[in-house]
């Protein structure tokens, strides 16, 4: 299995990796936690990290864990990786949150973890949950002691190392990146989860449709802990000896946001109601729920995230200047923190409110992405591919390719696509904003490229 289970003992809390995991399971406790994985066999998916000969198996097997910081999705399984990386080596392994805690906490488990060597010998993996979350000098003061080896250190972040975590500590703990799950393995995750009587809900006699196991398997996104939050309210809506089907699959997967939502807020219900505020132009509306999530404390950083995915999802080219203004805020949070930074996400919502808008790109993009997944076989054009050798020019690689800015008016009578595609488009312009000038362009180019092609056929004998 393979996600991020629900933290049961605590940040900053201490735990024997050899402690056993059934003692340690709270049968109210939600089903994410109870059926984390126990074994690098029950970790499903991340086969590039955990399959036969690759690096962390073999880590795992050999009982010698290293420094190393954990970049993926939320629900990938940092946390779980982690946990089971202790338990090969009869660790001591210690949670801790940059979110809620900062650089005296990392002194106080420092110094447990240096005495622990000098009594007993035995090692101390400190995980650090969202490690981005600290500064240049916060990150600084964990590299001695991972030097010297008083911890060894597991970072995790859902931000891309290379911009969130200094040199030196990636020098020291190189980045193991983890995937979203496939719907596959999260599938198996469900399937597993439903037949497990003991820590899943095998015990209560719940049948289940195919089609409403798919369905949650394909709404998960890549995150267990969601997929079984979502399985746990659809098998808590039928009961015991009930179908879950699709309707009830549906229902749960709603049930699932304001159960498992951060201080009781409806979450999804509020960032939709955020996103849709925003699409219909309304500055006042996108103020108060950008206010709703960030008063019942919700990262700001996710706000941030979503308020560029607005801009190129809703907004796009009829106003390129709205993904360089929420990427700015997110900088200037970055920068400011809070609440100071607020002020920022507050300016980049009221500007994406009250910009034009178009879904063009969002919808180009969805047309493209389904070709390239109905036509995956379809060979590049030989004018276009690369020729680094000998051999593949002979093989006509790259015979016949046009440079366009040498051309008459910049434009070459060649295609891009691949011949069964050719003349298809994805993108259209919209009316509004600066698409209508990409309109006059793109039909100016086709009307060069067209006269490029009458003139070659002139002159071919």
């Amino acid at each position: 299995m393979n996600w991020e289970d629900l933290e049961l003992f605590g940040s900053g809390t201490a735990r024997s990796a050899g402690s056993s995991d059934a003692a340690a399971i709270d049968p109210s406790a939600p089903l994410a936690a109870r059926m984390r994985p126990r074994t690098p066999d029950e970790f499903r998916g991340q086969d590039q990290l955990l399959g036969p000969g690759r690096p962390l198996r073999a880590m795992i097997e050999s009982g010698r864990p290293t420094s190393m910081i954990l970049w993926g999705p939320p629900g990938s399984g940092k946390t779980t990786l982690a946990r089971l990386i202790a338990e090969a080596s009869d660790a001591v392994f210690v949670s801790f949150s940059a979110v809620t805690e900062g650089i005296p906490r990392v002194r106080e488990i420092i110094a447990e973890a240096r005495k622990r060597r000098e009594a007993t010998g035995r090692g101390t993996i400190l995980f650090c949950d969202e490690i981005h979350r600290f500064n240049k000098a916060q990150q600084d003061a964990f590299l001695p002691h991972v030097e010297e080896g008083v911890v060894v250190l597991i970072g995790a972040t859902t931000e891309n190392p290379s911009f969130e975590i200094v040199r030196p500590l990636l020098s020291r703990a190189p980045v193991r990146v983890l995937e979203p799950l496939s719907a596959t393995d999260l599938r198996g995750v469900l399937l597993a989860a439903l037949e497990d009587p003991e820590r899943g809900l095998g015990g209560r006699g719940i049948a289940w449709e195919e089609g409403a196991l798919n369905f949650l398997a394909d709404a998960a996104d890549g995150d267990a802990r969601r997929g079984l939050g979502a399985l746990e309210a659809s098998a808590a809506l039928v009961g015991p000896g009930g179908r879950i089907d699709l309707d009830a699959a549906r229902e749960g997967l709603q049930h699932r946001f304001a159960v498992y939502d951060k201080g009781g807020e409806e979450h999804y219900n509020l960032i939709s109601a955020l996103h849709k505020a925003i699409r219909g132009s309304d500055p006042d509306a996108a103020l108060y729920w950008l206010a709703r999530m960030i008063d019942g404390g919700e990262d700001p950083l996710y706000l941030a995230r979503r308020l560029v995915r607005m801009a190129s999802e809703d907004i796009g080219l009829a106003d390129p200047d709205a993904l360089r203004v929420t990427l700015a805020a997110r900088d200037a949070f970055h920068f400011l923190g809070a609440p100071e930074g607020e002020l920022a996400l507050a300016e980049a919502a009221v500007y994406l409110a009250t910009t034009l808008k178009s879904n063009r790109v969002y919808v180009a993009w969805q047309a493209a992405m389904q070709r390239a997944r109905e036509t995956t076989g379809e060979p590049v054009p030989l004018h276009i591919r690369n020729a680094p050798t000998g051999l593949m020019k002979e093989l006509g690689y790259g015979k016949g390719y046009k440079y366009d800015p040498a051309e008459e008016h910049g434009v070459a009578d060649q295609s891009y696509l691949p011949e069964r595609l050719a003349g298809e488009r994805f993108y259209e312009p919209g009316p509004h904003g600066r698409e209508p000038r990409i309109r006059e362009r793109l039909e100016w180019w086709a009307q060069k490229r067209e006269e490029a092609r009458a003139r070659r056929e002139r002159s071919e004998p």
